[in-house]
C-alpha cells in the first residue's frame, strides 16, 4: 500500500466515522436526557456499575480479537471465512464462561444493591457483546467500515434510547437493564448480517481446537491491552462504586457519558487503523507507520480539543441538560473532558505497539493504571479527610485518570518512537491557540446572565466549535490533513525500509 493509498484509506475512514460518530451523538443524547430525568441518579448509578461489569467480561471474551483479528487473517493460509469462525468460536466458549460466572456470583455486578431477577439474567449478554465486537472486527478487515457505523452508532443507541423510555412505563427498576440488553441484542443482529455477507456462514469448517488454542494464545496479550485500556476508562466508576452511594455514581457516570463521546472518535478509526498498519508491517515499511500514527493522532487529537471545549467551557449548562441534579458533575466532565485530549496521542501508539511490542506496551498500561488506581484512592481519602465536598471528592478520580494517561501517553509515544526511528507524535502547537480562541468565545456565552442560560447550548456551542475550527484550518492543518475532506488525496512518496530490516 502506497504513501497515498494509505492516508486515502484512513481518510476515507475518517469521513466515514465522522458520519457514525453524529449519528452515534444525535442517539446517544435522549438516552442521556431519558436516564437523567425519568430514571434519576440512583437507579442510574446501579445501571452504570452492572454495565461496568458486564462489558469487561464481554471484553475477555474476546480474547483481543478485536485488533488482532486483522494480524491472524493477514498470517494465515487457511481460508479467511475459516479463520473468522475460529475467532466467532472462541469468543463464544469464552463469553459462556464468564456468562456462567457473573450468575453464579451476581453480587459483581450489583456490590451496593439488592439483586433481582432481572438482575441474574443480565450475564446472558455478555456472548452478543462478544460476538457483535470479532463480526465488525473481520468486517473491518475488509474496510467495510459501514458495518461497525450502522451497528454501533444507529442500531445499538437508537434502540437503548427508545427501550429506556418504553420500559419506564413498565419498570424504572428495570427499566434501563431491560433496554440494554435489548440494544445489545439488536446490535448483534446489525453486525452479524454484513459479516456472513462478507464471509458467508459456516460451510466446510470444523472447529480445530490446537487451532483454536494458538489463536487465543497468539492474542493474550492483545485481550490484557484491551483489558488494561478498558480499566483505565471504568475503574473510576468501580471505584466510586466502593467510596460512595449509587447516587454520586450516577452523576459521575453521566459526565463520563457525554466524555466519551469524543474517545468514540479514537476507537472509530481503529477499524481502519488496524488493517492499514497490518498491511505496512508486511513490507516492513517503519516510516510508513510512523507516518499514519501521526496522522490519525492529530485528526483525532484536534476534534477531541474542539469536544472537550464544547462540553467543558459550557459544563453547567450540558450538565443541566441531562437533569437538575446531575450540574454537580461539572468539575468531573471538565477533568474526563481534558484526559480524552490527552490519551489521544498514546491511544493512537498503541494501535501500533500491540502488533510490534504488544508485551511492552501491556506493561506500560499496567503501570499506568496501578498510578490511577493509587491517585484515585488517595486523593478521595486527602480530600476526605480534609473535608471537602463529595462533589469534589467525586472528581478526584477523573484528577487521577487525567495524569495517569498522561503519563501512558508520553511512554507509549516515546516507545514507539525508538522502535520505528522516526517521529510519531501528532501535536501542533496552533491546537494550543485554536483552544485559547475557542475558550475566549465560549467565555463570553457563559457570562451572560442567568436568564440567558440557553444561549450558551445553542448559540455558544456551535461558535466555540467554528472559532477553533477556523484557527486550526489555518494554521495546523496541512495538504495531507485536508484528506479528510478529498475524495482523492494528493500523492506523496515516502521511502521504505528494505525488507530484511524486521521490526
Amino acid at each position: 500500500m502506497s504513501a497515498s493509498e494509505d492516508i486515502s484509506a484512513l481518510a476515507k475512514g475518517g469521513r466515514t466515522n465522522a458520519l457514525g460518530f453524529l449519528l452515534r451523538l444525535l442517539a446517544r443524547l435522549p438516552f442521556l436526557f431519558i436516564a437523567g430525568r425519568i430514571y434519576g441518579p440512583e437507579i442510574v448509578g446501579r445501571f452504570a456499575l452492572a454495565v461496568v461489569v458486564v462489558e469487561l467480561a464481554a471484553l475477555l471474551a474476546t480474547l483481543g480479537l478485536k485488533r488482532g483479528l486483522a494480524q491472524a487473517l493477514t498470517k494465515e493460509e487457511r481460508p479467511q471465512s475459516w479463520v473468522v469462525w475460529d475467532a466467532m468460536a472462541v469468543a463464544l466458549v469464552a463469553s459462556l464462561a464468564g456468562t456462567a460466572l457473573l450468575m453464579v456470583f451476581p453480587q459483581v455486578m450489583f456490590p451496593n444493591s439488592q439483586v433481582t431477577a432481572i438482575d441474574r439474567v443480565l450475564p446472558c449478554i455478555v456472548f452478543a457483546v462478544a460476538w457483535s465486537d470479532v463480526s465488525l472486527a473481520a468486517c473491518a478487515y475488509r474496510l467495510n467500515v459501514q458495518a461497525s457505523v450502522t451497528a454501533r452508532a444507529v442500531v445499538e443507541p437508537w434502540t437503548i434510547s427508545i427501550a429506556a423510555w418504553g420500559f419506564s412505563f413498565v419498570s424504572r427498576q428495570d427499566g434501563l437493564i431491560l433496554s440494554y440488553m435489548l440494544s445489545m441484542a439488536a446490535a448483534l443482529v446489525a453486525s452479524l448480517i454484513p459479516f456472513v455477507r462478507s464471509y458467508g456462514l459456516p460451510r466446510d469448517w470444523r472447529p480445530q481446537l490446537p487451532t483454536m488454542w494458538r489463536l487465543a494464545r497468539t492474542n493474550a496479550p492483545l485481550a490484557g491491552a484491551d483489558a488494561i485500556e478498558w480499566g483505565t476508562r471504568n475503574v473510576d466508576r468501580f471505584i466510586l462504586g466502593l467510596m460512595f452511594a449509587p447516587a454520586i455514581v450516577g452523576v459521575y457516570y453521566m459526565a463520563q457519558q457525554v466524555a466519551s463521546l469524543p474517545q468514540k472518535l479514537k476507537t472509530s478509526f481503529d477499524p481502519v487503523l488496524g488493517p492499514v498498519i497490518t498491511h505496512s508491517l508486511q513490507v516492513n515499511d517503519r516510516l510508513a507507520i510512523a507516518r499514519q500514527v501521526r496522522q490519525v493522532a492529530f485528526w483525532i487529537m484536534a476534534a477531541q480539543g474542539m469536544l472537550a471545549l464544547m462540553g467543558s467551557v459550557p459544563g453547567e449548562a450540558v450538565m443541566g441538560v441531562v437533569g437538575p441534579q446531575f450540574v454537580s458533575g461539572t468539575a468531573a466532565l471538565a477533568f474526563l473532558l481534558t484526559a480524552e485530549v490527552l490519551a489521544s496521542q498514546g491511544a493512537v501508539c498503541e494501535s501500533a505497539l500491540v502488533y510490534i511490542a504488544r508485551h511492552r506496551n501491556l506493561a506500560i498500561s499496567i503501570f499506568a493504571l496501578t498510578v490511577q488506581i493509587g491517585l484515585s484512592f488517595g486523593l478521595i481519602l486527602a480530600m476526605r479527610e480534609v473535608g471537602w465536598p463529595i462533589a469534589y471528592q467525586a472528581a478526584g478520580v477523573a484528577v487521577a485518570l487525567m495524569l495517569s494517561v498522561t503519563l501512558s501517553s508520553i511512554l507509549k509515544s516515546q516507545l514507539l518512537r525508538r522502535l520505528l526511528g522516526a517521529h510519531v507524535s501528532g501535536w501542533r502547537w496552533p491546537v494550543v491557540a485554536a483552544a485559547a480562541v475557542g475558550a475566549l468565545v465560549g467565555s463570553v456565552f457563559t457570562a451572560l446572565p442567568q436568564r440567558y442560560e440557553w444561549a450558551e447550548l445553542v448559540i455558544g456551542v456551535p461558535a466555540i466549535a467554528a472559532s477553533y475550527a477556523l484557527v486550526l484550518w489555518k494554521w495546523a492543518f496541512k495538504e495531507e490533513d485536508r484528506a479528510l475532506f478529498q475524495k482523492v488525496p494528493k500523492a506523496e512518496s515516502m521511502p521504505t525500509l528494505p525488507a530484511q530490516e524486521r521490526i
